[in-house]
């Protein structure tokens, strides 16, 4: 089970075609991207691009149907 980072999303002014590496264990000090954390866990961070530059909202609670976005699961802890 990932550690719960914080229980609400956290906003990014996505730039088009940057590669991101999306934390997916609670661990990275670098919230909510990777930064290594995850060794020796069985997690792995969720490496994504977006299409367009536009604000996303990347989930920080790691309990999301969608990963890397915040799909209101943080509500419902």
């Amino acid at each position: 089970m990932p550690k719960i980072f914080s229980k609400a999303p956290i906003a990014i002014d996505a730039i088009k075609d940057k590669k991101y590496a999306w934390c997916s264990c609670g661990l990275s000090e670098n919230q909510p991207f990777c930064n290594g954390a995850h060794k020796g866990f069985a997690f792995t961070p969720k490496i994504f691009t977006n299409n367009e530059d536009k604000k996303i909202y990347l989930c920080n609670c790691k309990q999301t149907s969608n990963p890397p976005y915040c799909d209101g699961t943080h509500n419902k802890l």
